[in-house]
């Protein structure tokens, strides 16, 4: 099958909204600490997800990473390094989102991980001086720039939001713990680390080599290609987040709630309400100090299906960058930049730009419609090169 940026961007946009929608689940998860509903999601998004997909879709997946393993086994050590790099850059990822707030956070860490994730690589391997020289090379590269402009005004919306909104309505929204200073720290070291994913999947690219070949001979659209890589690459950022979590449940001693010991919720996971803090059946005294069983299968339910939503981010990714030509690298633009557009506006729909002003809103409508168009401006340049024209 031959590329079709057109395509291409429609199954970027379809990723991004699953990144920017999988936090969602985690506001129904109640009274659980966030080292257990984190290691839940991540069973589901980084181990799971991701090998039952590419079982249905990839035949022979095993076969395919064995024989990688044999014939060039640095592609999945790099892979997995980059995974275990990629995974640092997730935990502060998420300490972005409680200090910022789902829309900002989105914005400031992903911008930078899109700058960073789209132009090392062709730096690294030298095609940059070759995109650099050609007409849709150079639009490309422009979208690129308007991506990161865009996130510059979304951080000066964030600045302004921080004077304007008061504590009671950031409480509201889900903000209690908003603060633009400490949460830009994090998200520019977040926004840098989560940047190495797309160096994982540079680094598999043999295994995918391999999976289209047996794709093509079982008569089956190498639209899939990708999905063994990203079986590997998560093996390292599950292993990241696996040392992590297990750290904070000895330290906090809340191995105990995976059985329905209550915890807190320090991402706030759910907003502040009676319903939160006091979720117990009054009939029954065993549930005061213990979270009703219903409640404790909702909150699995909610971490396993964050996991299951944040893996068709790449789900979607890995077949759109198989549609993107030969700049197939401005596939992180893409990816990153719908993330943030559908980020910002479940931050409108969440109202955590309620109470700031005209000027604050004036911003935040500025950065969504530069983000659509660098998507477009970006896709446009990927249709030059694809076409000749």
């Amino acid at each position: 099958m031959g590329a079709n940026p057109f395509i291409g961007v429609i199954y970027h946009w379809i990723g991004g909204f699953a990144s920017a929608t999988n936090f969602i689940p985690f506001r129904g998860i109640k009274r659980w600490s966030w080292e257990i509903y984190w290691i839940i999601q991540g069973i589901a998004a980084w181990l799971i997800a991701p090998s039952v997909l590419a079982f249905i879709f990839v035949p022979n997946v095993v076969s395919i990473l064995r024989t990688t393993w044999h014939t060039n086994p640095s592609s999945i050590e790099y892979a997995i390094l980059f995974g275990i790099l990629w995974g640092v850059g997730g935990l502060t990822f998420g300490l972005a989102i409680r200090y910022l707030g789902i829309a900002l956070g989105y914005a400031i860490a992903l911008g930078l991980c899109t700058a960073f994730g789209t132009l090392i690589p062709p730096i690294y391997d030298g095609s940059i001086h070759v995109i650099m020289h050609k007409t849709s090379g150079q639009i490309i590269l422009l979208g690129v720039f308007v991506c990161v402009l865009a996130v510059a005004i979304n951080g000066a919306a964030g600045v302004s939001k921080d004077k304007e909104a008061t504590f009671e309505e950031k409480q509201e929204a889900g903000e209690a713990d908003f603060s633009f200073g400490k949460g830009l720290l994090v998200a520019i070291f977040a926004g840098i680390m989560s940047s190495f994913f797309a160096y994982g999947l540079a680094a598999g690219k043999p295994i995918g080599d391999l999976a289209k070949i047996e794709l093509v001979a079982a008569g089956k659209p190498d639209l899939f290609q990708n999905l063994p890589i990203l079986i590997v690459v998560l093996w390292g950022g599950f292993l990241t987040n696996f040392v992590w979590s297990t750290i904070l449940i000895l330290k906090n001693r809340s191995g105990r709630q995976f059985l329905g010991e209550p915890g807190l919720n320090p991402m706030r996971a759910s907003a502040t309400s009676g319903d939160t803090l006091v979720d117990f059946d009054p009939l029954d005294t065993s549930t005061y100090d213990r979270l009703a069983p219903r409640t404790l299968t909702l909150n699995y339910l909610f971490a396993a299906m964050a996991g299951v939503i944040w893996y068709f981010q790449f789900f979607f990714y890995s077949m759109g960058q198989t549609k993107m030509g030969k700049y197939d690298f401005s596939s992180w633009t893409l990816h990153m930049a719908s993330i943030i557009l559908f980020a910002t506006l479940w931050g409108i729909v969440l109202k955590e730009w309620k109470g700031t002003s005209f000027r604050t809103k004036a911003l935040v409508t500025a950065g969504l419609t530069l983000l659509i168009g660098s998507t477009i401006i970006v896709g446009y340049g990927n249709y030059i090169a694809t076409t000749g024209r």
